[in-house]
């Protein structure tokens, strides 16, 4: 296998936890994967153990660098995460207080249309970039404080601790207490995802805090996105390994698409889909529903890299939801031979709006919908209408990037395990107008982390260099004739306000977590 140090990426997603090692070509040298529980406590409600995430993530680092003959091999790891899946944990022991609350879940909802009644959603977007969402993190730690018995009262005087799953992946890695040295930080990308931090100061933001309720004192310090974190307790691989760079998961994937110039965007197939546009070094304000937000920051002096992201809830989930939901396919790569089975969907749409609706509707009490559906539909027809569904929602997107833009992209680069989907490259191709580019490396968002990591040591020279190892796989042109277009994107429209405010809030009965 050779003996040229790599850089190991750790990338913790929401339904598993990868790692993989990387050469300087960019190309992957060995990687691991383990898939962990997803829970639904209640409909719109989704958790995760965080012991899950850590076991699972540390034996895929540990599974990675054995393959490749140890850590000496290792220069450098660098972190990648779900990004606003938020944490609490005792600073004494590391032990969490509560299941982390992720993502995609909507139990915060009510409080955050409480601050958007009484007026605060522009003062939030102004200082944050980002809408009053249950998507973002802060809401979601003051709701788990407010649920654990003293938690509040432990958490003002110190006693625990908030992060992201970046930041409880270092103090697990660093140490695991307070007590053996364990590191407590972020990077700025992160932060910028939780509404309690101001993307113009770089600083968490007081008045933010109070009017959400989250105690400063269990905030993690910030950092540039790539730089010195700390090293791994020596126990864990053999020796101890520098940590050099925290990023989010669309960040990451930003960064490993090479998007380093203003105009430049990805597009992630994940759990949900991200459409990320690289803005320049001041932050745009989005007037067409999406998220204002900090993409990166290489040293503590450099000019910080902004973006604009629309962020789409459910992607891959809708794939899974046909898999283990209906039992429709075996596995999630069966999706698109059962979707080409049939020419088209027979005028049916799916809109999964499983957990409400992000960019640029930003509907929480939205739910999941079909429609169109005839006694000649079957499970193909339902299965291409959930392949469009993924490409309609990022054609959404794209349009309000368009008018925040003032301009449209010339190319889209893809990445994620759906991108591997070609007939859902080609929708998107078509619906967007735009050729699709798939990279030769699939895996942007682990690469992303792994090249933040190794600039920080001086393992690539600089941006030219990252650039350089981009490689090209595949590029999908749009075929679609206009009318064709237009016509399934008016029936995509009619289908989304079906699926919209149907959560009657005031008789909805959220459970604790």
């Amino acid at each position: 296998m050779g003996d040229d140090p790599l850089i190991l990426a750790l990338d913790q997603g929401t339904t598993s936890s990868r790692a993989i090692a990387f050469a300087r070509d960019g190309r992957p040298v060995a990687s691991a994967q383990q898939p962990f529980e997803q829970k639904f406590p209640s409909p719109g409600h989704v958790t995760h153990d965080p012991e899950a995430i850590w076991s699972s993530q540390l034996a895929v680092a540990q599974d990675v660098v054995r393959q490749v003959g140890g850590a000496d091999r290792i220069a450098a790891i660098g972190i990648t995460n779900q990004r606003e899946t938020t944490i609490v944990w005792d600073r004494a022991t590391g032990e969490p207080i509560a299941d982390a609350i992720v993502w995609q879940s909507r139990i915060t909802a009510a409080a955050c249309e409480r601050l958007r009644a009484a007026g605060r959603e522009p003062l939030f977007r102004a200082r944050t970039g980002l809408p009053l969402d249950a998507y973002f993190s802060g809401p979601k730690i003051a709701h788990i404080l407010d649920a654990v018995p003293g938690a509040r009262s432990r958490a003002e005087r110190g006693e625990l601790a908030f992060g992201t799953v970046d930041a409880f992946l270092l103090w697990r890695l660093t140490g695991g207490t307070a007590g053996r040295g364990a590191v407590h930080a972020t990077d700025v990308s992160n932060a910028s995802r939780t509404l309690l931090f101001d993307i113009h100061r770089l600083a968490w933001d007081e008045e933010m805090l109070a009017l959400v309720g989250v105690p400063a004192a269990m905030l993690p310090e910030v950092r540039p996105t790539s730089g010195e974190f700390g090293a791994t307790s020596p126990e864990l691989f053999g020796r101890a390994i520098p940590i050099t760079a925290l990023v989010g998961d669309q960040q990451a994937a930003t960064f490993g698409q090479a998007c380093f110039d203003p105009g430049q965007a990805k597009n992630t197939y994940g759990t949900g889909a991200f459409l990320l546009l690289n803005t320049g070094a001041e932050p745009r304000a989005s007037e067409h529903g999406l998220l204002t937000t900090v993409g990166w920051q290489l040293a503590p002096e450099a000019p910080t890299t902004y973006a604009l992201e629309g962020s789409v809830f459910s992607a891959g989930s809708a794939v899974q939801w046909l898999r283990d939901g209906l039992h429709a396919i075996e596995r999630s790569g069966d999706v698109e031979g059962l979707a080409t089975s049939v020419p088209d969907t027979g005028g049916v749409y799916l809109v999964p709006a499983f957990t409400g609706l992000g960019a640029p509707y930003w509907d929480p009490d939205a739910r999941g919908t079909i429609v169109g559906i005839t006694r000649g539909t079957g499970l193909a027809e339902i299965a291409r209408a959930t392949l469009e569904s993924i490409a309609f929602q990022v054609a959404d997107v794209l349009e309000a990037m368009a008018g925040d833009a003032a301009g449209r992209l010339d190319v889209l680069r893809v990445d994620g395990g759906a991108a591997a989907n070609d007939l859902l490259l080609q929708l998107q191709a078509d619906l967007l107008g735009v050729p699709v580019e798939r990279p030769l490396v699939a895996e942007t968002t682990a690469l992303g982390a792994a090249y933040l990591a190794g600039l920080a040591i001086g393992y690539w020279n600089d941006l030219e260099d990252i650039a350089s190892n981009w490689a090209l796989d595949r590029r999908f042109e749009p075929s679609m004739s206009g009318d064709r277009r237009a016509s399934m994107l008016h029936g995509w429209h009619r289908a989304v306000d079906r699926s919209r405010r149907w959560i009657e809030r005031d008789q909805e009965i959220v459970p604790p977590p």
